[in-house]
């Protein structure tokens, strides 16, 4: 049989943690909505199902209303501030995400979490089972045994600590668990408002127990004490006893372990799509509900084109590097949408009218035509994310929404030059704005091949970053937020990330069209939907 773990999740404690995990730069998706708690907090579940293969889980959560210990003391926890107004949103979306998971809720009206939990965790640990209490709560040291542990979520990416006997002994520095209690009711606890005796603090407090072993039994020797130290502990003695009561969790409450109610089931795909599609979790979807990347594909090669935005490899963040201002994770396309994507159409729903022009006179043709226009969206397809490396691959551009050409260009960058050469007069004409998605890429491409854009320069990315600081800005992220559209992917061309992955050059040249012709008139499409609310 295999073992038994049985995890329970604090609620509001991981909750909280998330939120301000994210609090200098918080998650804000295209609605306004401050999603920090609920990725936050989905991502630890995650992590935890994927990492520790839990046979059981439970989730509980602080009810409204005064507990017993308010009963007691009727300031406790009365220094905490209101609950932010965001976490008071992400609330029902992280309900709804653990009833999507099939993941049970425990709570018990005048009683925390922490007791809750402390009482399931001694009942299931009777019951066999190897219990992790998951929360970043210092207080639930009180409860670790032999087969209970503290599971405490890793900081921006860092480990995840689990504390049994041994780290509890040294991280507190006592002798035994139980006296992690007789800690926080000498030194007391502002974050609870709990008082404690005061003038003794956390060391003080080790070094009295390691004396007198407890509580009690420093209360019972006090004439051992000297000077202000003992006056205060005299004096404050209830107050220390109070204290103790008051953090101790109790394992008590009318709460029943029930192993079958909690064993760890598949999830609610269908509720967990529509939950992440409204909440706009491209990557938690793609690795929750497993297919593309949620905003379509994986990240893009370093060695294919700037096309979109996407964030560089490491060592490409040089002046001329290819890839975001604004250091985005990439977010590519798939041919199909997935149930859980905010696009509503690809390529193979619209109608589109894209041209391979691959002759002097067709070149001509498009270099006439473009001419007479003021605007107009161009992008590059080149071998390398390093401006100042690569080489072109081929050029696209668009006027018209669901229109645009693709001139391709040989490796030989004299002919190229001679290609290009019938369009310089456009890109040098000052009166012709060209718009492009990371435009000075493209700008250092035609460069390198002996042209010059003299006209203004207008940037989807930045202009997206001017309205909307705060979130990503890759143009596949754009395309399906404000288009609802999920562009081509880049795998479908050039393969997986790995050694044997081509690169743009190695593309036949009709398999390249509609790729980067998409990526022409979807960049223009972003300048007609962003450029008026500058």
């Amino acid at each position: 049989m295999s073992e038994k773990k049985l995890f329970l999740l604090d609620g509001h404690a991981l909750v909280y943690r998330a939120y301000y995990a994210f609090i200098t730069r918080p998650l804000i998706n295209s609605k306004g909505w401050n999603t920090s708690a609920v990725a936050g907090f989905t991502r630890t579940l995650w992590d935890l199902l994927n990492t520790q293969n839990p046979s059981h889980i439970a989730v509980s959560f602080d009810l409204k209303g005064p507990t017993f210990r308010h009963e007691m003391y009727e300031p406790y926890k009365a220094n905490r501030e209101a609950q932010p107004e965001d976490i008071s949103w992400a609330l029902p979306w992280i309900q709804k995400l653990i009833e999507a998971f099939k993941i049970p809720v425990v709570t018990m009206e005048g009683f925390e979490a922490d007791d809750v939990i402390g009482t399931l965790a001694k009942q299931a640990e009777k019951e066999g089972f190897k219990v992790y209490m998951v929360t970043p709560d210092k207080d639930y040291a009180q409860l670790v045994s032999e087969n209970i542990f503290m599971y405490k979520p890793g900081r921006k990416g860092g480990e995840v600590e689990i504390l049994g006997v041994p780290e509890v002994l040294e991280k507190w520095q006592i002798s035994r668990v139980e006296q992690v209690i007789d800690v926080l009711g000498l030194q007391g606890d502002s974050v609870d408002n709990i008082p404690g005796i005061p003038g003794i603090g956390a060391k003080t407090a080790v070094k009295l127990l390691a004396q007198f072993d407890s509580l009690e039994g420093l209360l019972e020797n006090t004439d051992k004490l000297k000077g202000k130290q003992k006056e205060k502990v005299i004096e404050f003695a209830e107050q220390g006893r109070l204290s103790k009561t008051l953090a101790t969790i109790d394992i008590n409450v009318p709460v029943q372990f029930d192993a079958d109610k909690y064993i760890m089931e598949g999830f609610d795909r269908e509720a967990l799509s529509e939950i992440f599609k409204e909440l706009e979790f491209r990557t938690l979807a793609n690795q929750v509900l497993g297919g593309s990347d949620f905003a379509g594909g994986a990240p893009k090669s370093a060695a294919i084109h700037k096309a979109r935005g996407t964030k560089p490899t490491p060592q490409s963040t040089g002046a001329g590097t290819q890839g975001s201002l604004f250091g985005d994770a990439a977010a590519g396309g798939t041919a199909g949408i997935a149930a859980h994507s905010v696009a509503e159409t690809t390529i193979e729903d619209v109608e589109t009218n894209y041209k391979l022009i691959d002759s002097p006179e067709a070149r001509q043709e498009l270099a006439d035509m473009l001419a007479k226009h003021d605007i107009i969206s161009f992008d590059t397809e080149t071998t390398s994310i390093d401006a100042n490396q690569a080489e072109l691959v081929g050029i696209s551009f668009c006027v018209k929404k669901g229109e645009a050409f693709y001139v391709p260009t040989p490796a030989d960058q004299e002919e190229t030059k001679t290609i290009l050469e019938v369009f310089k007069p456009i890109f040098e004409n000052p009166d012709i704005r060209m718009i492009g998605q990371n435009i000075k890429y493209d700008g250092l491409m035609m460069k390198w091949y002996g042209i010059e854009i003299k006209g203004l320069f207008y940037d989807t990315m930045i202009m997206h970053y001017l309205l909307e600081p705060s979130l990503r800005h890759n143009m596949d992220y754009l395309a399906e937020t404000y288009l609802k559209y999920q562009p081509i992917s880049i795998e479908t061309l050039i393969g997986k990330k790995g050694k044997n992955q081509k690169t743009m050059r190695d593309v036949p040249v009709e398999d390249v069209v509609d790729y980067a012709c998409e990526d022409a008139d979807v960049t223009l499409q972003l300048y007609e939907f962003l450029y008026p609310k500058l």
